[in-house]
């Protein structure tokens, strides 16, 4: 009779750390613990917190095994150097340790889940030295199971020791983070994470692609676990041979190459070969989303190599990814950059909750192709003041090799519709506001005229002001005598008349007045639009309406069309093609 098959372990737990040197990027944390444990400053109670998959759970045992060492003569301590297995650690690394007790705090949140923990604590431990409680996901527990902790937890027995993990620090009471040592696990870096998914591959024996490793590692975002699971799933995808390309299938990811050609041609303005792009991803299984995404990831990764050259140097980037990335640093604004990034944001959003992905996605797309060649505002404004016209951004030089980028010298740069409509702006004639060059002595006969100049000059600060808070009392030529309402600044006077004399090109007085002042433009127009609300519904005709089609009703706004312009001012075919005038429309 033939035995049966060993079960398959998958390698997020055959790979396990069972010791403190096989933690990957918590360095920091080891140092620390290793200096308590040589110095005998162990403390009663640990919280470690980190994302999901860095190691918090296993961290947790392996302070447990650390706490309780002990070889087979019955001699050792707490200590962590833990190279020659103990009698303890095999039962406690696997969890099935009778003083190692492990609660998971999201399916145990109760007061009633905690008491049965706190009612074994005084317990002497019943093989090892400490009796160790982990609980994961601690900030699962009530405020109430979190209460009943805090005596016990500030003063536990001396063979206790609590060990508590959660990925939301947050949500744990303060009262219980000052009872314990806090340890952040950080995320673990890309090219640690591909190392390490290399010796495990190494000792599977199993052949995978660098670039392969690199997909990976950053799709698994600092997880260590989730790493690993990827790698199996890949290994059983692959059939013992993985490739980048296989890997990316897999994931639905977009080709690198692929999105670094998007890129081109969306910094380039080009919307239909960017869309054509587009559509050859979706084809082959790239979803929405991911697509959008990666295309992000280029754009961030283009910024720092402008901001840090020295950023194309790091191992998870692929030499296509390094030559072109430097090409396009070179060629593309920053401003370029992050109004792609920006717009980028809020376009992934939109194709995460669209009914049909890839339709928004392309929206997505043809937006940030459109904005390529958008003028930046102090740009547009030098267009439109000086005759300027923005300088376009420079072509990235073409480089040798498949890293190349392919749109050759027009991969960045182009002239498009949006930069053509800015330079006819330029070339037409347009009119010239009212300076004090222009017209060295303006004069102005009503305080309308002077609302109108801050208008014109772009003072929107002071044409509110003026429209809101200025009671006109005496306005002459040179003469301004207003009284301010309760919201006016304090120094609206000299505002008023500092912006007159720059603008008029002569000194004006302008004073605060003690006599009563007219009311205000918005008043005035507030008072004119009641008035004409209320002949509008004093209006038999309109009364008449109401009182058939809507009892009880009220006009609440009511919008005046100005009238027509006289048809001596059209041509004779617009005139003839007009409608007779309604009076009655009006209302």
């Amino acid at each position: 009779m033939t035995a049966a098959p060993s079960p398959y372990r998958v390698l997020a737990r055959k790979y396990r750390p069972q010791r403190f040197e096989d933690l990957i990027g918590q360095e920091p944390m080891v140092r620390t613990l290793r200096n308590a444990f040589a110095s005998g400053r162990i403390a009663q109670a640990w919280i470690l917190t980190g994302v999901r998959g860095v190691g918090k759970t296993t961290t947790a045992r392996i302070l447990a095994r650390a706490l309780n060492y002990e070889t087979a003569d019955g001699r050792g301590g707490p200590t962590v150097d833990l190279s020659t297995p103990g009698v303890h650690c095999a039962a406690i690394m696997e969890s099935r340790h009778v003083d190692v007790v492990e609660m998971d705090a999201a399916s145990h949140t109760g007061v009633a889940d905690v008491r049965q923990i706190l009612e074994t604590v005084h317990y002497a431990p019943v093989m090892a030295r400490y009796k160790v409680f982990i609980i994961d996901e601690v900030h699962m527990l009530s405020t109430s199971a979190f209460n009943a902790f805090l005596k016990t937890l500030e003063e536990p027995p001396p063979h206790v020791k609590f060990v508590f993990a959660t990925t939301e620090i947050r949500k744990v009471p303060v009262t219980v983070l000052s009872r314990c040592q806090s340890f952040s696990l950080r995320r673990v870096a890309a090219d640690e994470l591909s190392g390490h998914l290399k010796r495990v591959c190494d000792a599977e024996q199993v052949t995978i692609e660098d670039e392969a490793l690199a997909v990976i590692a950053r799709a698994a975002e600092g997880s260590v676990r989730d790493s690993l699971s990827l790698l199996d799933q890949a290994i059983a995808h692959g059939q013992g041979d993985v490739s980048a390309e296989a890997v990316r299938g897999m994931l639905g990811l977009a080709d690198r190459a692929g999105v670094l050609d998007l890129f081109e041609a969306v910094m380039r303005g080009d919307a239909c070969a960017a869309l054509d792009l587009f559509r050859r991803q979706y084809d082959v299984g790239a979803d929405p989303v991911a697509v959008l995404t990666d295309l992000a990831e280029t754009i961030h990764l283009v910024t720092r190599i402008k901001l840090a050259p020295r950023a194309a140097d790091d191992p998870t980037v692929s030499e296509t990814e390094r030559v072109r990335g430097r090409a396009f640093a070179e060629g593309v604004t920053m401003r370029a950059l992050s109004r792609a990034w920006q717009m980028l944001l809020k376009g992934v959003s939109e194709v995460q909750v669209a009914p049909k992905p890839a339709q928004a996605a392309d929206m997505v797309l043809v937006r940030l192709a459109h904005a390529a060649d958008l003028p930046t505002p102090d740009e547009a404004l030098r267009m439109l003041r000086g005759g300027e016209t923005p300088a376009l951004p420079a072509p990235p030089p073409s480089g040798g090799g498949g890293g190349a980028p392919r749109g050759g010298a027009e991969s960045v740069a182009r002239s498009g519709p949006v930069l053509a409509a800015a330079r006819a702006i330029v070339e037409a004639p347009a009119a010239q506001p009212v300076q004090a060059a222009a017209a060295p002595f303006l004069r102005l006969s009503r305080f309308e005229d002077l609302v109108a100049l801050a208008e014109r000059e772009r003072d929107i600060v002071l044409k509110t002001a003026l429209v809101r808070n200025v009671r006109v009392v005496r306005f002459e030529d040179g003469v301004l005598e207003f009284q301010p309402t309760a919201e006016a600044a304090p120094d609206l006077a000299g505002l008023i008349g500092k912006r007159l004399q720059e603008w008029t090109g002569q000194r004006w007085m302008v004073a605060v007045a003690a006599g009563e002042g007219a009311p205000t433009l918005r008043e005035r127009e507030e008072a004119e639009v009641a008035a004409r609300l209320e002949g509008v519904q004093a209006h038999p005709h309109v009364r008449a309406i109401l009182d058939r089609i809507a009892p009880g009703a009220q006009i609440v706004d009511v919008r005046v069309r100005p009238p027509e312009a006289p048809a001596d001012e059209l041509d004779a075919a617009a005139a003839e093609a007009l409608p007779p005038v309604d009076e009655t429309e009006d209302f």
